[in-house]
């Protein structure tokens, strides 16, 4: 299975955003870098961040969608409205926190503020959700990060028998 075969999904959390006050530009890059790398984009939605309005579109693309991957952008600093992390770990079934860990890692060798970067990784059914920043930036930093383990993962997700050793 290649990427090609898989559908995603780019989630912007954004209250500006979501009202037209701010065009979205790190959900338009991952859009692209996503397809660019074999992905269907099935899902774009820009909207505001509400921890209710987040969970239910994130259980409507997995459940209803069947999206293979979905990433958010935004919504996981410390401001009083990022509440993305929360969201993701109230729909998701497991925890995969070594997505997370490679991109504050990455982020950390890049600026000091990464510290502050509460993104998560998990997986609901057979869809794995990953938390991005928000900025065009960081977004696209962190997205390069995990994209070239990406493949395998969700290949094994979707209950692949290959061994991890294999090029996949």
């Amino acid at each position: 299975m290649t990427a090609y075969e898989y559908s995603c999904g780019v989630l912007t959390l954004s209250d500006k955003g979501s009202r037209g006050e701010r065009e979205d530009t790190s959900g338009a890059l991952l859009k692209k870098i996503l397809a660019g790398q074999g992905f269907t984009v099935v899902a774009y939605e820009v909207i505001p961040d509400q921890q209710d309005l987040i969970e239910s579109t994130l259980i409507s693309w997995v459940d209803e969608k069947k999206i293979d991957l979905i990433v958010t952008t935004g919504g996981t600093g410390v401001s009083p409205s990022d509440r993305t992390p929360e969201a993701t770990r109230r729909v998701i079934e497991l925890e995969i926190p070594g997505i997370g860990e490679a991109m504050r890692q990455a982020s950390l060798a890049k600026t000091r503020n990464a510290i502050w970067s509460r993104g998560i990784a998990g997986i609901r059914k057979e869809s794995l959700i990953i938390n991005l920043p928000g900025s065009k930036k960081a977004a696209r930093e962190n997205i390069e990060v995990v994209l070239p383990a990406l493949e395998h993962g969700i290949y094994k997700l979707k209950g692949g028998m290959a061994d991890c050793g294999e090029n996949r």
